[in-house]
């Protein structure tokens, strides 16, 4: 399901860009698409929700995509129809993800936690790798400070099979988004492509609407009024981002807790050998060769 871009206005700036932006449909990803459509930039909206996904797309006039990530079959098809409609791509905001309740596989035989938040980011920008690369992209990863309080990768149970738990399960996808973006500025840098991940805040949006964690409790109660930001404030927060110049605006292959620079945003971020383990396994799991 796709909108034909809006007519470019005379007055759109000279820096206009392509970004490619997922988990679109609702949230900061939505917040964001305001904003950076408003500015001028071209955006494809990707979101998993055709309805959602068309109402953020006729607000905005940018064009919309609908996969769903717990499906690599959407991501390989999504990941086809934006190469139909450009030959580059200036930014690919990986921010679709999500925190679910027991394990249940999806139907690539992964668990879902972890295929939806890292697995399928990790396929989609593989396949995307042509176009970014003729951009001189910046890749984008949405994580969470869930990676440094509940994150552990075990390189021989990524798909939780041993102890499932959500809090730990989600927590380890986001450690994996930030070990991700360690793995493309290695591979990747020489090419002009930076790669940027950050924790947005604890926003108040859809979140945890479909899990057992006690996270439920913050986000699904009064408490959620308390705690947390508005949608706009995380959406500025990746526009910050994905608008931004590597290496003036934010340093490649790093982690942001909102707009700070975090140095050790977890011990096994800084493994090396782990990074390439990851990549290695993550390509295997997505059925890409290393």
């Amino acid at each position: 399901m796709t909108h034909e871009p809006a007519a470019a206005s005379e007055s759109a700036p000279t820096s206009a860009r392509t970004i490619v932006l997922t988990g679109a449909s609702d949230g900061i990803g939505a917040a964001a698409a305001r904003t950076l459509t408003a500015a001028g930039h071209r955006v494809l909206l990707v979101g998993r929700s055709p309805e959602k996904t068309a109402a953020v797309a006729k607000e905005t006039g940018a064009e919309s995509f609908v996969a769903d990530f717990a499906r690599f079959a959407d991501v390989r098809r999504l990941a086809g129809e934006i190469r139909e409609r450009v030959d580059r791509i200036d930014v690919l905001a990986n921010n679709a993800g999500g925190v679910f309740g027991e394990r249940r596989p999806t139907a690539d035989g992964h668990e879902r936690t972890f295929q939806v938040n890292h697995l399928s980011p990790f396929l989609l920008t593989e396949l995307l790798h042509e176009p970014l690369a003729a951009g001189r992209a910046s890749i984008v990863n949405t994580s969470s400070v869930a990676a440094a309080r509940f994150g552990v990768i075990d390189i021989d149970d990524l798909d939780n099979r041993q102890r499932f738990n959500a809090n730990r399960a989600y927590g380890s996808a986001k450690l994996a988004n930030i070990l991700h973006v360690r793995g493309l500025h290695e591979r990747y840098a020489a090419e002009g492509i930076s790669a940027v991940a950050f924790h947005p805040g604890m926003v108040g949006t859809n979140f945890a609407a479909d899990t057992t964690s006690w996270f439920r409790f913050i986000y699904r109660t009064p408490l959620r009024h308390l705690i947390l930001i508005s949608a706009a404030k995380g959406g500025s927060t990746l526009e910050h981002f994905v608008d931004g110049t590597p290496g003036r605006d934010w340093e490649p292959g790093q982690y942001y807790d909102e707009r700070s620079l975090v140095r050790e945003p977890h011990p096994q971020a800084q493994e090396a050998d782990l990074v390439d383990e990851l990549w290695r396994r993550s390509a295997a799991m997505v059925g890409l060769a290393d």
